[in-house]
């Protein structure tokens, strides 16, 4: 989902400007039917407007103590006119983020790093997972382990990423609805029950880590439906080896304009979960002292399956997991560590301090 803020980031932290009378560039479509590949779809697909690989998960450090962590690359393609030879042409911009939720601080620690593509700063390869900005790195080896970089400000993260299980596309085979027009949709698969290991850098302190994570990726061209105002979304790893993807996106009201899911079984049969089946249900809310938003940070997805109706209960591990972005020009939205009987997981919530345009 992420899904998050991405041209709202990258269009405030780049700052450029594209002249009325300007050639606009011709955006592809989402469309079903599309055949995944890999590792070919691990790799960029510049030609759509957005798209991102966003790593959600827990750790647990040798005191058994867990801390939440978020690592995010996203790619933009800017309106600028094709035409344009200029070198320094933002013809794509990489922008990357990263958090650390630890219950011991009760707040979240973050950085993020922006460029625009080439001059060897910035590069998204296509073909697979390769991924450049600044000092801050994506790859995926050939065994297939994805390894994430990021030296941020306060704190630094080295992990790897070792899939336990197949990639499962979400929606109708990838092809992931988000609003009523079937064009308001992405291009979507996620790799849950990821094994992570690393090393975890705070206040001067090298930690080795171990947990389990979570890799959504999407692109698309037309994400939102424009009366959407954010979303509500969590990813889940259950302990006997199932998964929960679900979301609903909400308009001016409140009311859900469109909300979906994929649950993994532990046999690893998948259900996909349409927009009727999928209802978020908030339990209670915490005010953020800097903001003034109201999260639902205590909440039920209700699914419907064929065997009857499930609540999954996330509870937060602590209330004041809010990215409050103002002084640098980001949106301001919740996102932390979340438990559920049975799993872990996290749990995004966007919208709530403003609306959020895609």
């Amino acid at each position: 989902m992420k899904k998050r803020l991405v041209l709202t980031l990258l269009t405030v932290a780049i700052g450029w400007a594209v002249p009325a009378a300007s050639p606009r560039p011709a955006y592809p479509v989402v469309t079903s039917g599309q055949e995944f590949r890999f590792p070919r779809d691990h790799g960029s697909h510049p030609a759509y407007r957005t798209e991102w690989w966003y790593f959600t998960g827990w750790l647990d450090g040798p005191d058994g103590r867990p801390i939440g962590f978020q690592i995010t690359f996203f790619r933009s393609r800017p309106e600028i006119d094709p035409a344009n030879a200029s070198a320094f042409a933002p013809r794509q911009v990489i922008f990357a983020h990263a958090a650390l939720s630890d219950p011991a601080r009760g707040r979240l620690i973050h950085d993020q790093r922006i460029a625009r593509e080439g001059f060897g700063i910035a590069e998204a390869q296509e073909g697979d997972a390769r991924i450049a900005l600044l000092d801050w790195h994506l790859d995926r080896g050939v065994d297939g382990v994805l390894h994430a970089t990021a030296r941020a400000r306060g704190f630094a993260l080295e992990l790897a990423f070792t899939p336990t299980q197949p990639t499962m596309l979400n929606g109708d085979r990838g092809y992931s609805r988000k609003g009523p027009h079937p064009e308001q949709a992405s291009y979507y698969y996620s790799m849950p029950q990821l094994s992570v290991a690393g090393t975890v850098v705070r206040d001067g302190k090298r930690s080795v880590m171990t947990g389990r994570a979570w890799l959504d990726r999407e692109w698309s061209s037309s994400y939102l439906p424009p009366e959407a105002v954010g979303w509500d979304w969590t990813g889940v790893n259950f302990d006997d080896g199932g998964a929960l993807m679900a979301f609903q996106i909400r308009g001016r009201d409140g009311q859900a304009i469109y909300a979906g899911g994929t649950l993994r079984r532990p046999d690893g049969t998948q259900l996909v979960l349409t927009s009727e089946e999928v209802r978020f249900m908030p339990q209670r809310r915490w005010h953020s002292p800097q903001t003034g938003a109201a999260y639902p940070i205590e909440a039920d997805f209700e699914i419907r399956l064929p065997e009857g109706m499930r609540r999954i209960r996330l509870t937060p591990l602590f209330d004041a997991q809010e990215l409050d972005g103002r002084a640098t020009g980001m949106p301001s939205y919740w996102e932390g560590l979340v438990s559920t009987p049975g799993g872990r997981g996290y749990l995004e919530l966007t919208g709530y301090a403003g609306s959020l345009g895609l």
